[in-house]
């Protein structure tokens, strides 16, 4: 990528971090962005057909970093715990990244689109992974992340659900789920 480019790829992404942050995604059009960022709607299209692409790559690296936690990490999150323990880290640490990026993943997987995202893929690769003792693994492993999904996510916060209240609610089906099976680690 020339240098005028990743210049202008930056700003786009700070623009677009910041007024998804203060207004939400669904609120912010491309326009609104390339003025905020100060470049032209033909330097952001090029780059980005979309919202939904710019959500993603402030998203990537977020995901990036769990995805090496789950690999490679120290149990319970990481290799090592049994299943339940790592599914039940699995939704502490998603619901933190919810936490912090709910703005940025409300861009990218509402609907249907969320199951088109290569993180998606992985995560359900994950869950699938823990829950292979389990009958049936393939119809209970989208159940298993469902309550993940963002619009889920917020809509229960507006309720007033906070992230602790979450994190036990999450934890317990965890571990009803796998009670007595452990899961693989």
């Amino acid at each position: 990528m020339r240098a005028d480019a990743a210049r202008n790829q930056a700003k786009v992404l700070a623009a677009a971090q910041e007024l998804f942050a203060t207004r939400g995604a669904a609120d912010v059009t491309m326009d609104d962005i390339a003025k905020a960022a100060g470049v032209g709607r033909g330097t952001l299209y090029r780059r980005f057909p979309d919202r939904a692409s710019i959500a993603v790559a402030l998203l990537d690296q977020h995901e990036k970093d769990l995805q090496a936690q789950l690999i490679e990490g120290p149990p319970p999150l990481g290799p090592g715990a049994p299943g339940a323990e790592r599914l039940a880290a699995f939704y502490d640490a998603m619901l933190g990244l919810l936490d912090r990026h709910v703005h940025l993943v409300l861009g990218t997987e509402v609907g249907a689109s969320r199951f088109a995202t290569g993180a998606y893929g992985f995560w359900r690769a994950h869950v699938r992974s823990l829950i292979t003792d389990l009958p049936d693994p393939d119809a209970l492993v989208d159940v298993l992340l469902a309550p993940l999904a963002p619009d889920v996510f917020a809509h229960q916060r507006s309720l007033g659900v906070d992230l602790e209240r979450q994190r036990s609610a999450l934890a317990a089906l965890a571990a009803g789920v796998l009670s007595g099976r452990g899961g693989h680690p």
